[in-house]
């Protein structure tokens, strides 16, 4: 089984896969660090741990089981003339799911009474939390495997980049949170790609491939734009503090 260690092409094949996981586990990143901004940071960093380790538990258990991955994407239902298998019946779900916990987020930030509710009902806030994260975690680790059944077809393989890619995420996990924490825009965006990624998990289980390039490239080039905003914002009131300084008010 480990075999692949003295062959390139096994590793070749871990990078690639890891690559591919890491990119994958983007969406389950965002989700998780929009979803814990709200909670107290000891909560949050506990939430972030617990998401990601059922992230990585789910993944796990569904590559002992590879059998009945692959026995998911035979049609279980017919509507119409579209044929639809468990996999798309669980990526139909949960990307509805996305779109509606991205939606009702919006429009609680935007009405404005969402942080105080959520102060209100720390304990209840946090395993909600934990429920929706183990949620959607299932949806992202069944695309994943299916994506890693596709590109490798040594279980060692697979399970190693699947816990290469969960530390990346792992890591990455606390400054994007600290971030999104930091920049109210930031998190409109990231429910904003969350909208657009569940609609894509829909798209995509109803039989229309979009392919995840043209989303990341997307999400890429908003978040550099984002990225402008928030350093050209903070030049400006350096300057306008600069310029307060020079010339302060006279004394009334």
């Amino acid at each position: 089984m480990l075999d692949w260690l003295t062959d390139p092409a096994g590793w070749a094949a871990l990078l690639t896969l890891t690559a591919m996981e890491i990119v994958l586990g983007i969406d389950n990143v965002v989700f998780i660090s929009v979803l814990v901004a709200r909670l107290p940071e000891d909560q949050a960093k506990r939430a972030r741990g617990i998401g990601l380790l059922l992230a990585l538990v789910f993944r796990v258990l569904l590559l002992s089981v590879l059998t009945w991955i692959i026995g998911l994407t035979k049609p279980v239902l017919t509507v119409f003339s579209l044929s639809l298998s468990w996999r798309d019946l669980i990526l139909l779900g949960g990307g509805a799911f996305l779109v509606a916990k991205a939606t009702h987020e919006i429009h609680a930030g935007l009405e404005g009474d969402h942080d105080a509710d959520g102060k209100a009902n720390a304990p209840k806030a946090f395993v909600g939390a934990i429920v929706q994260i183990a949620v959607v975690d299932l949806v992202f680790s069944i695309d994943s495997i299916v994506t890693a059944i596709g590109m490798a077809d040594n279980l060692s393989i697979m399970v190693t980049a699947v816990l290469l890619s969960m530390l990346v995420m792992y890591v990455a996990s606390g400054p994007v949170s600290a971030f999104i924490a930091a920049h109210p825009t930031t998190k409109m965006l990231a429910l904003s790609f969350l909208i657009l990624i569940g609609a894509s998990l829909c798209a995509e289980a109803t039989g229309f491939h979009l392919p995840r390039g043209y989303i990341y490239a997307a999400m890429a080039f908003s978040a550099c734009v984002e990225f402008i905003n928030i350093t050209a914002s903070r030049r400006m009131k350096r300057r306008r503090a600069t310029a307060k300084a020079a010339n302060p008010p006279p004394d009334a």
